[in-house]
């Protein structure tokens, strides 16, 4: 493995039956959804909820979304999903991710969502302290 910003998230997921094609593999649109779930671990490691940050009236809209994928993930395996902050912007952040299977021997796929920053109606605002520090290790 190579160089990840910190901190980082490990989340683990078990592949479920409805997740994969008829081929017993990961839809490819899944891995978006498994990589949300550990972007909302990220924030939870770091001591609250996505709905707490909602709460306080950000929310992130994705701008942008990528995933590379490398090698199959099957039904029933365990994934790991490496996840942290690589850019922090005035009113937005990228989230990377790195999808491995359970012994971290096996890159599955490379991914990165874009978001804004933006207040419950939509308008960019800029990154509250409190958020950025979401950030510090």
């Amino acid at each position: 493995m190579h160089d990840f910003p910190t901190p980082e998230t490990w989340f683990p997921h078990r592949v479920s039956y409805g997740e994969t094609d008829c081929m017993g593999v990961l839809y490819y649109a899944e891995y978006l959804h498994i990589f949300e779930r550990a972007r909302s671990a990220f924030i939870r490691e770091r001591g609250m909820s996505y709905a707490d940050v909602e709460k306080r009236g950000i929310i992130l809209p994705v701008r942008e979304a990528r995933c590379r994928y490398r090698s199959p993930a099957r039904y029933d395996e365990i994934v790991l999903v490496h996840a942290g902050i690589s850019e922090w912007g005035r009113a937005s952040l990228r989230f990377v991710y790195e999808m491995w299977n359970e012994d971290k021997t096996r890159l599955l796929a490379e991914g990165m969502t874009q978001h804004a920053l933006a207040d419950p109606a939509g308008r960019p605002v800029r990154m509250p302290d409190w958020f950025r520090r979401l950030g510090d290790a």
